[in-house]
């Protein structure tokens, strides 16, 4: 049985923690819409955990083949590990199949220490490095159009409250000027009243002077 301090279970546990997690996220996958942002995105991170979780699958193999010569390990004990590390694989395998990745479709293809595998599992890390980047940009260009869009609102907003405010400026001025014009109307009015008041004052005092000269010549 392994040791407290033997390397190779502790990798091997962290291993199986990341495929049971990986197990419960392809479990959420059901609850998701089967097409939109949210469930690739969703799709993309259960990718990259198989994705790591092969690398430490490859690790691991490498690291059961050069465990006899670092410590002793009975040959019974040997086999279990190379059962459990069987098991494991065959579960990621089962984990990739439902999410239709053609990779890894089978040991040497996935998890073969003998395959390129790393390359294999490099590009598609990038590529779903790629198109989550790409939908970053999508999402980041659509939240600028829709900035763009709220200022241009806010200035359509502006420009009519302007309009409104010279609409009643113009129509007050318009008030302003009506009040003019009746007022001098009126003053002409009172200038003319009193013009007719003074002539017949000065014709009054003129009839005065001629009786009084007529009279006293």
């Amino acid at each position: 049985m392994a040791s407290s301090g033997d390397s190779w279970m502790k990798e091997f546990n962290d291993a199986t923690k990341l495929a049971d997690e990986i197990g419960g996220m392809i479990s959420e996958r059901s609850m998701l819409p089967t097409t939109g942002p949210d469930s690739q995105r969703h799709a993309s991170a259960i990718r990259r955990k198989i994705t790591i979780l092969g690398t430490r699958l490859d690790s691991l193999q490498s690291l059961l083949t050069k465990l006899p010569g670092k410590q002793s390990t009975s040959e019974k004990e040997m086999n279990r590990r190379k059962d459990m590390l069987a098991n494991l694989r065959t579960k990621v395998n089962q984990m990739a199949s439902t999410l239709n990745m053609s990779n890894f479709a089978n040991r040497d293809s996935l998890l073969g220490p003998e395959t390129k595998q790393p390359d294999v599992m490099s590009r598609t890390a990038e590529q779903d490095e790629g198109l989550e980047k790409l939908e970053e940009t999508v999402i980041s260009t659509k939240h600028i159009a829709l900035a763009v869009n709220e200022e241009l609102d806010l200035h359509t907003r502006l420009i009519d409250n302007l309009d409104q405010h010279v609409e009643v400026t113009d129509s007050r001025l318009r008030r302003v000027q009506k009040n003019l014009a009746i007022l001098n109307k009126r003053t002409k009015g009172g200038c003319t009243c009193m013009c007719m008041i003074l002539a017949v004052i000065g014709i009054v005092i003129l009839v005065v002077v001629i009786y009084l000269l007529v009279k006293y010549l």
